[in-house]
């Protein structure tokens, strides 16, 4: 019964990923019709309607860490689904494209602190055997809510006339309304209990719940990490973490250096330029939602077996020859068809390596006292670079300004160059944490 109920917790946890993966997606079905009823600059367009939500995103990951660690990782769960819900509703709702840009920026509040308080959570209530399958839950659940976005926005296009985007926009509300509502069934992570509440009561009776087989033996061992910590979190960039540091930031950096956010928010104007139609463009969309889905699952399957540094080598290896075709595709104007299959690999190649690997490394190598902290310095260094990376997009795709509006091939030779170099930091640089508990990793890695 224990396990059937972590199950279904771990499950109601990680659907903050499917509405962070909706969200963050849904905005490429809505792109070029704003782009035309609005007739913004590529400037604001960029900066603002299409990375608002990255901003946002940018705020929440960087200080998510403040509630997941005070209010505690349940309301902030909590509160991260009503953020979702009143971003939905009112960008769909909203006048103008000031007013859709705040909403945006106050859904990507939640994406940030999601990207903070899931993984901890997950982390925290799974064994070292499956922590990696639990963890990637959440990246599962974000690539289903990409999936269902692309999916959506297919659907919806032509429903309604000129407000189909409002439509795509608004539907999320529904899913964030019941996952507010799964979310207060489950309990508080026992570590937090332990460490933030000194409930070593209730942190007893979570480990039950869950299966733990050594109650008495995590407690101790829990205890044991807590007082090796004794930095506060304000210690959190001193020397002696500046390993963990240091391998959050260069995943973080590579994955967005992959080019994926810009393959994801661009989707259907990258498709368009290939020589597919509107309609026809988000229909692809769908395809490429569709791989990330089973590459996910595969990930997920393997994290555990394979290990996470040989699912980033697959995945980089994977990266450099899907970007690099690519950027040939472009170069040579090659079929559009051509150019599907090497984007889809491209999104394989992301799914199973970076994809399945990025929320559940982070988690994993920072101790107790500064987990959150740490998460949420990684998941900001990704959002960093996320939100850069789109904002400065319509510069150079924009059809009437970009540098490369009739061809964007250099974007993705940027991007295989830069995969070239996350390959050499992965065999060189980057641990297995594999089949290792949080306080086998805090010793080894502090």
């Amino acid at each position: 019964m224990s396990q059937n109920k972590k199950a279904f917790w771990t499950l109601t946890v990680a659907l903050a990923g499917f509405l962070f993966g909706f969200d963050t997606v849904v905005i490429s079905g809505a792109n070029l019709p704003i782009k035309e009823l609005w007739q913004t600059s590529p400037a604001f367009h960029g900066w603002f309607i299409m990375s608002m939500a990255l901003w946002g995103t940018v705020i929440g990951s960087l200080l998510g860490g403040i509630p997941t660690n005070k209010l505690g990782r349940k309301k902030t769960l909590f509160w991260i689904g009503v953020l979702y819900a009143i971003s939905a509703l009112g960008s769909a709702l909203a006048p103008d494209p000031f007013s859709f840009s705040f909403f945006r920026f106050i859904g990507g509040l939640g994406v940030g602190a999601s990207s903070v308080a899931v993984p901890t959570y997950l982390s925290e209530v799974s064994n070292k055997k499956e922590r990696g399958s639990v963890v990637a839950r959440y990246q599962f659940m974000i690539v289903f809510g990409i999936f269902i976005a692309f999916f959506s926005n297919y659907l919806l296009k032509g429903v309604g006339g000129d407000i189909d985007w409002r439509l795509m926009l608004g539907v999320e509300t529904i899913p964030a309304i019941i996952y507010c509502i799964m979310v207060l069934g489950v309990p508080n992570s026992p570590r937090w209990l332990l460490l933030h509440k000194n409930d070593e009561e209730g942190a007893r009776e979570v480990l039950l719940s869950i299966g733990t087989e050594d109650i008495e033996q995590s407690i101790v061992e829990i205890k044991k990490s807590v007082s090796e910590t004794s930095v506060q979190s304000k210690g959190l960039f001193s020397g002696k973490y500046s390993k963990p540091l240091g391998l959050a930031f260069m995943l973080a950096f590579f994955n967005q250096l992959s080019g994926i956010n810009f393959v994801l928010y661009y989707a259907p104007e990258i498709l368009e330029q290939a020589g597919l139609a509107g309609k026809e463009s988000l229909s692809s969309s769908i395809s490429i939602g569709a791989v990330n889905l089973i590459f996910t699952m595969l990930g997920m399957y393997l994290i555990d077996k394979l290990g996470r540094k040989t699912l980033m080598l697959l995945g980089s290896v994977g990266y450099i020859v899907s970007l690099s075709m690519v950027a040939y595709a472009f170069f040579s104007v090659a079929s559009s068809g051509f150019m599907l299959f090497f984007i889809c690999l491209f999104i394989a190649a992301h799914a199973i390596g970076q994809g399945a690997v990025i929320w559940v490394f982070i988690s994993e190598i920072f101790p107790t006292k500064v987990r959150a902290f740490g998460q949420s310095f990684g998941s900001g260094t990704h959002w960093v670079f996320a939100a850069l990376i789109t904002a400065i997009t319509p510069f150079f795709l924009d059809s009437n300004d970009g540098v490369f509006k009739d061809n964007p091939w250099p974007i993705f030779a940027f991007f295989a160059g830069f995969m070239v170099l996350q390959l050499l930091w992965v065999l060189i640089t980057m641990p297995e944490t594999k089949g290792k508990s949080l306080e086998e990793l805090q010793a080894e890695l502090t």
